[in-house]
């Protein structure tokens, strides 16, 4: 199992790599250009990551545009959209109008709240067909 974080704070991608390194191996990235580009580098060495996980709120490139590349990335190589990435968005934001756009004008597939509690991003690996050891 292979896990892209992007997330510009510290901390979050610390606690995020920690609660994930027992399932999979973790690469992390700061901000969406520099996620974007490890997502499209993996995908063409033949090591697409299972799960990208995407704060919403990161210089040079929020999540909202990182995940839109990455869709739009993923069409052009020809990906199967019923097989495309799992992308989680993990951000301090709980409001209607970024779950509506991550998930109906993105194509997320989850919405994490931080503070990510560790329960909270198991059962919503589960929900999408990841063990969790």
């Amino acid at each position: 199992m292979r896990f892209l974080i992007v997330e510009d704070d510290l901390a979050a991608r610390v606690i995020l790599s920690k609660y994930l390194e027992k399932i999979g191996d973790c690469v992390v990235a700061e901000d969406g250009r520099d996620g974007y580009e490890r997502f499209v580098e993996a995908w063409e060495a033949g090591e697409a990551f299972d799960v990208v996980f995407l704060d919403i709120m990161m210089p040079r490139m929020d999540g909202h545009e990182t995940l839109k590349k990455i869709r739009e990335y993923e069409e052009k190589v020809g990906v199967d959209p019923f097989k495309a990435t799992k992308v989680l968005m993990t951000t301090a934001l709980n409001d209607p109008q970024n779950v509506i756009q991550a998930f109906h004008e993105g194509g997320a597939n989850g919405y994490l709240v931080k503070p990510i509690k560790k329960q909270r991003l198991y059962a919503e690996l589960l929900s999408l067909g990841i063990p969790v050891k």
